[in-house]
């Protein structure tokens, strides 16, 4: 058991052995991203780097997946609340410039595992979809389930990746082939690509987290801040928080298309379960199987 321990309404922090673990906590929705989780989650990430009594964090989800992506339900119904509103704030539903302003601001959270100075390691299993990746790809590390789903299928009809993390992790050619066509990777076979940095069967995962996790933690953890932010200022010099600000902005510039029009209007007349299941039924099981 945690020797500490504390829980928000959407996320709860453990700690124990200098490990602790920050956890997305809202099964019933798959763990999907909501304003209030991430402000939740960076809270916590936050609390865990201040901790003298922490050395590496590992981020999860509770229940059957890691994260489903980015909570659509609550920004639809946002939006047609926000629908005409001439109040004194941004809705970030209004312009081209809001929705990229509205991308930044939920960037801020997002990116916090990446800013932080000690080690997060992101453990994944189930759906690691859309707004998932994007969490995921900010931790240090990804260690997955052989049968973890991971992906963004909204790039088929809904916009691009806002963070777009993408290209540092598997390069130009599988950043395509996966975004282009909104396909799935399992989680073995996403170890062979390098989006996640290993895989093991569901029933070893927590093993493999928490033995790397034990394994960082008996390091000096200003040693380990070290190693970790001279890597991230290399990603940084290789332009990742350029790409992350033009990704906000593609991302707005995809919410425009022709394709997003009219996914929001099955929405609107199918719900947002029965719009998704017709975006993707042409594309089977929409997993990508690599050959080697």
């Amino acid at each position: 058991m945690p020797k500490w321990m504390r829980s928000s309404e959407f996320v709860s922090l453990a700690i124990n052995e200098r490990v602790a673990r920050v956890a997305l906590n809202h099964p019933a929705r798959r763990n999907a991203l909501s304003w209030d989780m991430l402000l939740e989650m960076r809270s916590a990430l936050l609390e865990a780097d201040d901790l003298k009594s922490v050395s590496v964090i590992v981020l999860e989800g509770a229940g059957k997946d890691f994260c489903a992506g980015y909570d659509m339900h609550s920004a639809y119904a946002r939006y047609a609340d926000e629908a005409g509103d001439v109040g004194a704030y941004r809705t970030g539903n209004g312009s081209f410039d809001d929705d990229a302003w509205k991308l930044e601001r939920f960037q801020e959270l997002m990116r916090t595992a990446f800013a932080i100075h000690k080690p997060v390691i992101a453990k994944v299993h189930g759906h690691c979809l859309a707004g998932g990746t994007d969490l995921a790809l900010y931790c240090d590390m990804v260690i997955a389930a052989d049968d973890a789903r991971i992906g963004f299928p909204a790039t088929r009809a809904m916009g691009s990746p806002p963070n777009h993390m993408w290209f540092y992790n598997v390069g130009p050619q599988w950043a395509k082939r996966l975004l282009l066509s909104g396909d799935l990777i399992a989680g073995r076979d996403a170890a062979k690509i390098g989006l996640v940095v290993a895989s093991v069967p569901p029933e070893r995962l927590e093993e493999e987290v928490a033995s790397l996790a034990q394994r960082l933690a008996t390091i000096d953890p200003e040693l380990l801040a070290t190693n970790k932010r001279i890597v991230n200022i290399a990603l940084e010099l290789a332009g990742a928080g350029t790409l992350a600000r033009l990704a906000a902005e593609m991302d707005s510039r995809a919410h425009l298309t022709r394709a997003k029009k009219e996914f929001d209007a099955d929405v609107a007349e199918l719900g947002f379960k029965e719009a998704v299941r017709r975006r993707d039924e042409p594309f089977g099981d929409g997993v990508v199987k690599p050959t080697w």
